[in-house]
């Protein structure tokens, strides 16, 4: 089957590989839709995550489709061919301290799962246990894709505890800031959004945010912000990663607010606080990381309850074979929100 092989830094390869042999409890999905990701594009330029990719390897991590193969005792677990289903990314172990405390997301054994762009991927066990689930027939596979990166979303929402009437800052019109706009209306919020690129902000503006602030120009984040609105945020969500708008952030928000530290930002890098200025404030700091089995579920249902669509979020499309063409040209600052890779061309 051909595949996408990440060889190290800006190194994509698409190859002609032998499909893995099932193991049992393992099944082989035939993939059906395949989306690009910002962590992915990360990955790229970096040529590596410690945690998720060591190459070489498959690349790729957004993705539903269809069984085409049960491994041995795959069929005990109800699966069967022609099941349409989506996969997640990751399987907690279920057996360490944090999985036992509801916090599967920082499982001390937590495994990833790559290889979206690719004809066919096979899923070992504990996903198939744990994070593979059946979409409806009338879900379609370009949406149940964007399942993973919303269930992200829906973990950030839970721990900022969003609710209805909140004054609500996106910092990042990304997919995933447009995803948290598209949940935070959802929840009755008041959602104003600080990014980039006309296009990006045009689709928040579509997904509900009320206030629209373009900062494409750069210059003082904080000053262009409260010069552009007299909104008190009471939460201020960081979907951008970067150590500058991580301290931004801390200065948008209200006294007594919350500030999620969502955005990963690059390794080794570290930001300045006045502590005085977070004491006296009554700030409340975290950062939310990845998604548990709770939060997959609730996104598929968001997906299925037709919440997030990929009408909103997948405005592109590419072939594999052109891949690595096309994360030359996401490096370079020009993709789109989301790319549909067709790996059947």
């Amino acid at each position: 089957m051909k595949a996408a092989i990440l060889h190290g830094r800006e190194n994509i390869r698409i190859e002609e590989i032998a499909p893995l042999p099932l193991k049992p409890g393992e099944v082989r999905l035939r993939i059906e839709a395949a989306l690009t990701c910002g962590t992915d594009l990360k990955v790229f330029k970096r040529g590596y995550h410690a945690k998720m990719i060591v190459p070489p390897a498959v690349f790729g991590h957004e993705l539903a489709g269809t069984i085409s193969e049960l491994g041995n005792g795959s069929s005990e677990f109800g699966w069967k061919i022609g099941d349409r289903v989506v996969v997640a990314n990751s399987a907690p172990c279920g057996n360490c301290f944090h999985c036992g405390v509801g916090q599967e997301n920082i499982c001390d054994d937590l495994q990833f799962l790559n290889g979206a762009y690719a004809e066919t991927i096979a899923v070992p066990a504990r996903f198939v246990q744990k994070n593979m689930l059946r979409i409806k027939p009338e879900t379609s596979f370009r949406d149940a894709a964007l399942t993973e990166p919303l269930a992200c979303v829906v973990q950030g929402v839970e721990d900022t505890k969003l609710q209805a009437g909140q004054n609500v800052l996106i910092l990042g019109a990304g997919p995933i800031g447009l995803m948290f706009v598209a949940l935070a209306k959802h929840l009755g919020c008041n959602v104003a959004v600080a990014g980039r690129r006309a296009v990006r902000l045009e689709a928040a503006k579509k997904l509900g945010a009320d206030e629209i602030i373009d900062v494409t120009d750069g210059g003082n984040l904080v000053g262009k912000i409260r010069g552009a609105t007299k909104t008190h945020f009471d939460a201020v969500i960081e979907a951008v990663g970067r150590p500058e708008t991580w301290e931004a952030a801390v200065h948008l928000v209200r006294k007594g607010g919350k500030v999620n530290f969502f955005g990963g930002c690059p390794a080794g890098t570290t930001i300045t606080l006045d502590t005085a200025f977070i004491h006296y404030s009554d700030l409340t700091l975290l950062a939310s990381f990845h998604h548990t089995p709770r939060a997959i579920r609730l996104a598929l249902e968001f997906i299925e309850n037709g919440v997030v669509r990929a009408e909103d979020f997948v405005d592109g499309e590419c072939a594999l074979t052109k891949l690595p063409e096309l994360f030359k040209s996401m490096t370079a600052g020009n993709h789109a929100i989301k790319t549909l890779i067709r790996v059947h061309e």
